[in-house]
């Protein structure tokens, strides 16, 4: 029987997670600049300064630049590591598996820092190209967690069946065993595009005089009138979140449906 005691700590816990959240909504939707109760009643005027913002629509432009770009190369990398990681033994492979998931228990400070002055040491100005990069070495560890559970109960006895009928290494991927990964593809991509587009230690060092959307609201959080905006702002962005995360969710549950294996626990 459940302590009353761990269920009050339980609650409290999820008032303290999420009640920020929703208070979101709450006042982009609220008539005044000050964001405190009482309400002063409903606005849909903070939303209409967010489109209309032009250097908002610069730093949106900028990020979706990036997470695209970050989703696209950090999945690529995921699924080299993730079919190395799953079937092949070879000298150094925890060691090597190691190193690549280390920046999920590196704080970002450490690492934003550090590609810094790598990245100035060697000459490569900052720049969006420099974001991208930041931000594929902290999303592909991600990237390869989704895709080792796809290559994981990918049953190896199709892609034998599929060379003893002919077919090369090459085509066996692409024709039999891609397809069975591709929700688990899908899921990693939407992974990344989201950690890409919420992340700001990183965007903030390596960006230069670029604007990213983490950046950019960073910025306007010095001048109470722009608060409400970005009130609104970030309603749109916990909403798209919650949509990618929703849609990763589901491609991932459906590659495990259809490859037969076991639900270890996801995202949702």
């Amino acid at each position: 029987m459940k302590s009353p005691a761990l269920r009050l700590f339980s609650l409290a816990y999820l008032v303290f997670l999420y009640a920020p959240i929703v208070l979101l909504p709450v006042f982009a939707f609220n008539d005044g600049t000050i964001i405190a109760f009482p309400l002063k009643g409903f606005t849909l005027q903070w939303f209409d300064d967010l489109f209309t913002n032009v250097n908002l629509g610069h730093a949106l432009k900028n990020s979706l630049i990036i997470a695209v770009s970050t989703a696209i190369l950090a999945t690529t990398l995921g699924i080299f590591a993730a079919r190395a990681s799953t079937r092949f033994d070879f000298p150094g492979k925890a060691g090597i598996m190691g190193l690549i998931m280390l920046p999920l228990v590196l704080p970002e400070i450490i690492v934003a820092v550090s590609l810094l002055i790598v990245l100035l040491g060697i000459g490569i100005p900052l720049s969006i190209f420099t974001v991208i990069l930041g931000h594929v070495l902290a999303a592909t560890p991600y990237a390869i967690a989704v895709l080792n559970a796809a290559f994981s109960s990918l049953d190896r006895s199709l892609e034998e069946a599929a060379y003893d009928l002919g077919e090369g290494k090459i085509s066996t991927f692409r024709l039999i065993t891609l397809p069975l990964v591709l929700p688990g593809i899908v899921s990693s991509c939407l992974m990344a595009f989201t950690i890409s587009l919420d992340e700001f230690i990183i965007a903030f060092f390596l960006a230069g005089e670029q604007t990213t959307l983490p950046t950019y609201i960073f910025s306007q959080l010095r001048f109470p009138k722009q608060i409400p905006m970005i009130m609104a702002l970030g309603t749109c962005l916990v909403a798209a979140s919650i949509v990618l995360l929703t849609i990763a969710e589901y491609f991932r549950r459906r590659g495990i449906a259809r490859t037969g294996g076991k639900d270890t626990g996801g995202f949702l």
